[in-house]
Order: structure tokens, then C-alpha cells, then sequence
């Protein structure tokens, strides 16, 4: 541990918000991420913008790595302190700031959880929809650096859709204001939109501006359950042929069904090979006939049974099922590596038996779910990393899955980003070239490289 930088962040700013001990350090060396983990000098718990600002200043002034972190439930390592270097904790900055009512939209502090920003906005009859599976823990600031989507992006969108304005603090402790409440702002280039997602290695967010929707009137939640797992992904593209956006479409396959039916007990089939849980959102009369539109989809296309939630209690029930599949899976193996493809609606099919066909190949245990409506697939692998020889075969079946996915056109993330679990791939995703501009692009805002190091990018990139 670098000592003096350690004592002068606590003279700055207290030592109550400085961690140097050997525990707060290794509880700061991973996230949710498998298989990586890496000790930093110092974690700094912030709790105001100031606090922020300070730790930049100092970073900058002794030439230290920083590395931003939320609440830690990321998937790809994108809070993981490679090089080392002081974690900057942004989980203190909480305060909801305002909720407009008359323009729409919602400030919050980067640390605000999502659960608690939706039910915040909910109780003015407003929305917010970007809806993480790790909603409960996950941050706005860890969502907007990411990107994330969930359950309702197939009709809502993705966070990027509702950001309008950021406070963002670059590496040098310079700050920058960009956006307004304004739905329309076309002033300069558009440095919000190309701040979201960029996992951390630009910029710091300290105050984020949303967009809301007004909330939906009446919605309606449907279980449909199949014998086969390709007659539930020709059911999603059954579906949108017909015309209609259901506000959640969610598949899950038989591996993922016995084990939150284990786990939850809430009477789902343990001999279903998958299942479908969709929910439409809207007007009543809207609601009603693209219910019956869904039913009609789904019992065409090999649905052995389909039924429509009771009341909003078993709604309730059925989602948070749903959210609960990570936690159900990682409770039979001590290692679950979850991973994130996304392919056209068309071709879920071909790519769920081809991660079938990987997980057969290489004799592994492998449950998939995800939001199938846009495409999104959760291939995850039941394992023990103490196992190398198992983990090399785990590798060796995320890369033809990742191959497949970028053949079929898809993406190797759909909502989990790059950091360090995907830089392997992002070359053969996007090309050299693209990956060599980004890259510059990064290098203009951070040219030592000193903000959250070694994701996106692999380390022969800079």
C-alpha cells in the first residue's frame, strides 16, 4: 500500500472516508465478475461532489490510478482496480435532488439506488423504466456508465434512452456540464450521449438528469411454458410479426427452471424445457387485445400451456422469480460465470442450440435465460474455478458462443459492457480500426491512462 497517498487523502478528507485496511482492500477487489480480482492501494468512500473533485485532485497530483465503483454488481470487471490505485466509492452520493412533475424528469446523485429512484418517481404517477435485473443493489451511476437495459428494454429502451443532462468530473479533476431537460438539444456534439456507456474510463458522473414517462395505466402478465426451447424463441418473433411490443419478454430454459423453482418454490414445472413470461403495459383496452394476441402467438407456436396472472400479487411473484435466476443458479456450483450475447430476434433460435451445442461439446452445465424480446441471452455456466481444467473448457465454450453470436450478427454485450471480460472480443466485434479510434478518443480525455485502467481496451491497445 502507498502509504503517503493514503494519509494525505485522510488529511484532506478524514479518515473516516479512507479504507486502507487489508479487509476494506480485498473486499474492493472484485465485483460480481468470476475469476478476477485485484487489490487497490486505497478505497475512498465519497459523499458529496467534493469529495469527488478531492480525490481526483490528489490522484492527479501523485500520478495514481482511480477507479470508480457503485454498489460492485457488474458482470464484466468493470469496477475491478487492475493497475491497483485508489477505488473511489460513489455509493455515499444518494440524495434524490429533484422530481418534475411538469417537465418529466428526475436529478439524482450517481449512488441513488434503482429500486429506490423507481418507486420514488411511481409514487407521483411517474416512470422510470430501465429496470436491471440487479435492480435492488445496482446504482444510477454504475447504470449510466454501463448502459444497462433489463427486463423492459424491448419497449422502453435502454438507460442511454433516458439520460438528458450530466455533471461529470474527467481524470484531472476538471469538470463539465452537458445537457439539459430539454428533449430536443442539439448544441455541439452530443457529450451525453457518448458519456453514457463508457464503463468509467472517461469521466465520473456526480449529478445525473433523467427522463420519466408518465406510469402505465394497466398491464398484464402471461406464462407460457413449452416442451421444446426453439418453439419459445420462434414464439418472440411470432410475437413482434403480429405487431406488438410487449413491455417484457423473458425467456428461461429448463436448467433455469428447476433451479429458481428449487430455490423459490412457486410452482413452476420442473419438466418444462423453457418458459416464456411476458407482461404488455398500457391503455386497458390496449392491454386486452394484445393479451389475447400474445395468448394466440404463443399456442401457435407449441406453448403446452399458457396462463395469465391472477392479480398483480402473482405478477409480482413471477418477476421477482424471474430476478432471481442469477442467485437460484449460483446456489449449485461454487462458480457461476454469467455472460451476455445479443442476437436479432430471428435468430434466437440458431443461437440457443448452438449454446446447447456448446455446453454438450464440452460436457459443462449451462442454464440460459434473458430478454429474449430483444434478443438479449444469459448463456451461464455452472462450474468451480478451482477446477482449471473445467475453466479451460468453460473459455473454450464462451468462445465459439461469442464466435456464433458475432456471425449471426449479433453483439458479445448486450448490457453488461466490455470492461475486462469482453476486451478479447471487441476487436473482432467492432475491427482494429474502430477499436484503435476509441482508444484516441480515450486517450484525448485521459492521456496517462489513469482512469479505470485496463477495461475496454487490452492492454496492447494503449
Amino acid at each position: 500500500m502507498t502509504v503517503p497517498l493514503a494519509r494525505k487523502l485522510e488529511e484532506l478528507l478524514g479518515k473516516e472516508k479512507v479504507l486502507s485496511s487489508e479487509a476494506d482492500r480485498l473486499c474492493h477487489s472484485y465485483d460480481a465478475t468470476p475469476l478476477v480480482s485485484h487489490l487497490p492501494e486505497v478505497v475512498v468512500r465519497a459523499s458529496t461532489e467534493e469529495d469527488v473533485h478531492a480525490v481526483l485532485e490528489v490522484a492527479a497530483g501523485e500520478g495514481a490510478k482511480v477507479t470508480p465503483r457503485g454498489s460492485g454488481s457488474g458482470l464484466s470487471g468493470g469496477s475491478v482496480p487492475v493497475d491497483g490505485g485508489i477505488v473511489l466509492l460513489t455509493t455515499g452520493l444518494i440524495r434524490i435532488l429533484d422530481v418534475d412533475a411538469d417537465d418529466l424528469s428526475v436529478t439524482v446523485e450517481p449512488g441513488v439506488i434503482t429500486a429506490d429512484l423507481h418507486a420514488a418517481v411511481e409514487a407521483k404517477g411517474l416512470f422510470y423504466p430501465p429496470d436491471p435485473g440487479s435492480m435492488k443493489i445496482s446504482t444510477i451511476g454504475g447504470n449510466v456508465a454501463e448502459n444497462s437495459g433489463g427486463l423492459r428494454a424491448m419497449k422502453y429502451g435502454i438507460t442511454g434512452d433516458y439520460v438528458l443532462a450530466l455533471d461529470t468530473y474527467f481524470v484531472d479533476g476538471s469538470k463539465v456540464r452537458y445537457g439539459t431537460k430539454c428533449v430536443k438539444d442539439v448544441a455541439g456534439y452530443n457529450l451525453t450521449k457518448f458519456l453514457v456507456g463508457t464503463e468509467g474510463t472517461i469521466g465520473i458522473f456526480t449529478k445525473i438528469t433523467l427522463k420519466l414517462v408518465p406510469k402505465p395505466r394497466s398491464k398484464k402478465t402471461i406464462l407460457a411454458l413449452y416442451d421444446d426451447i426453439l418453439a419459445a424463441g420462434r414464439t418472440v418473433s411470432a410475437i413482434v410479426s403480429r405487431k406488438i411490443i410487449p413491455s417484457t419478454l423473458e425467456l428461461m430454459d429448463d436448467v433455469t427452471i428447476a433451479c429458481v423453482e428449487e430455490y423459490a418454490k412457486i410452482g413452476l414445472p420442473r419438466d418444462a424445457a423453457a418458459l416464456l413470461l411476458i407482461e404488455t403495459d398500457g391503455h386497458p383496452e390496449v392491454v386486452r387485445e394484445e393479451g389475447a394476441k400474445i395468448e394466440e402467438a404463443c399456442r401457435e407456436n407449441g406453448a403446452r400451456t399458457v396462463r395469465v396472472a391472477r392479480d398483480a400479487a402473482e405478477s409480482a411473484e413471477l418477476f421477482t422469480a424471474r430476478r432471481m435466476a442469477l442467485a437460484a443458479l449460483a446456489r449449485v456450483k461454487p462458480t457461476t460465470i454469467l455472460e451476455d450475447i445479443t442476437v436479432p430476434r430471428p435468430a434466437i433460435p440458431e443461437m440457443m442450440a448452438a449454446i446447447r451445442e456448446a455446453a454438450k461439446k464440452y460436457s459443462l452445465r449451462m442454464g440460459t435465460f434473458g430478454h429474449a424480446g430483444d434478443g438479449n441471452l444469459h448463456p451461464t455456466c455452472l462450474t468451480d474455478e478451482r477446477d482449471k481444467e473445467e475453466i479451460h473448457r468453460v473459455e473454450a465454450a464462451y468462445d465459439e458462443i461469442f464466435r456464433k453470436a458475432i456471425a449471426l450478427g449479433g453483439t458479445i454485450s448486450g448490457e453488461h459492457g466490455t470492461g475486462m471480460a469482453k476486451s478479447k472480443y471487441l476487436p473482432m466485434m467492432v475491427g482494429p480500426k474502430a477499436v484503435e479510434v476509441m482508444a484516441r478518443i480515450k486517450g484525448v480525455f485521459d492521456p496517462q491512462g489513469r482512469l479505470n485502467p485496463g477495461k475496454i481496451f487490452r492492454k496492447e491497445a494503449h
